[in-house]
């Protein structure tokens, strides 16, 4: 999952992209409001994210009335020192699916953006299944067809977009920054090697080739879980 989080706090942000690093969220770091704006309007999507309200150049709160009249419904989850019962209601009001106020403990964000990251695919568990494969984002394990797959950090990530998304092509650019986010550098192959990797440890028509454009899991019929 691509998550944006958007925090001017140079220590916070950075200890915010430590803890969701074990999850195995791509986190891409915005320090300032008119760069999240443009990011969230204009770039790749995001799956979610975390905005502090309190940003310089452009409010967290006329970001997110901007991101709206866009018309983007990705998940937002305000973070504030504003603690004021005012200042919350006109955050969520403005568009935000929930909030945390600083300080506050890291199990609790990563649990209610577990929840957004939920609600937003329809989804009541967060476990991922189809074509044998169950993918559990919370303990981080793969079975297919009963028995545990090992997979590192990167292929879990990139079998947990397919997932999320049956039926949708990815090209390899935008798997790239789903995969990597903005600051790594990355071999021209990384992503081939990582689907040749899920194909032998899955099954080799896990992933389908869509010539000239990129790569897609279909979505299983309807008899296979």
């Amino acid at each position: 999952m691509r998550i944006l989080l958007v925090e001017d706090d140079a220590s916070l942000a950075s200890g915010i992209h430590l803890a969701l690093k074990p999850e195995h969220y791509t986190v891409d770091h915005i320090s300032d409001g008119a760069t999240a704006l443009h990011a969230l309007t204009e770039g790749e999507p995001f799956d979610a994210v975390i905005l502090d309200l309190g940003l310089p150049h452009l409010d967290g709160r006329e970001v997110l009335k901007a991101v709206r009249h866009h018309g983007s419904q990705v998940p937002i989850l305000v973070l504030t020192a504003r603690d004021a019962v005012d200042d919350l209601i006109a955050g969520l009001d403005a568009g935000a699916d929930d909030y945390l106020t600083k300080p506050f403990e890291v199990a609790e964000l990563k649990a209610r953006l577990r929840a957004l990251l939920r609600r937003s695919q329809g989804q009541i568990s967060s476990v991922l299944s189809g074509w044998g494969i169950r993918l559990d984002p919370h303990t981080l394990s793969v079975s297919y067809q009963g028995t545990d797959v090992a997979l590192s950090r990167r292929e879990l990530t990139l079998l947990q977009e397919f997932m999320s998304h049956p039926g949708r092509v990815f090209t390899r650019g935008t798997l790239t920054r789903l995969v990597y986010g903005w600051d790594e550098d990355v071999e021209s192959n990384a992503i081939e090697v990582h689907i040749h990797h899920l194909r032998r440890k899955l099954f080799p028509g896990v992933i389908r080739t869509v010539r000239g454009i990129g790569y897609v899991m279909d979505k299983p019929p309807k008899d296979v879980i």
